[in-house]
């Protein structure tokens, strides 16, 4: 995989299981529990995203929704 900004081969797969315990601030609104699946982020008991380590880039299809309101 290269990533889509920079084409860099630098590209760290990250995968986690967190359960219910995820706290995010988006403005002025704020969410406790499950990951949202509206962030490009995962969704549900799972944080997954590709990450360039040379420009930053999360993987993915943007502009993502990001209203914290469709949680899985």
């Amino acid at each position: 995989m290269s990533c889509q900004r920079c084409k860099s081969e630098r590209i760290a797969s990250i995968s986690s299981k967190s359960s219910d315990l995820n706290y995010i601030e988006l403005g002025d609104r704020e969410h406790n529990g499950y990951v949202p699946g509206d962030l490009g982020i995962g969704g549900g008991d799972y944080i997954q995203f590709n990450w360039c380590l040379d420009c930053g880039q999360i993987q993915g299809e943007f502009p993502v929704e990001g209203n914290l309101e469709n949680e899985e």
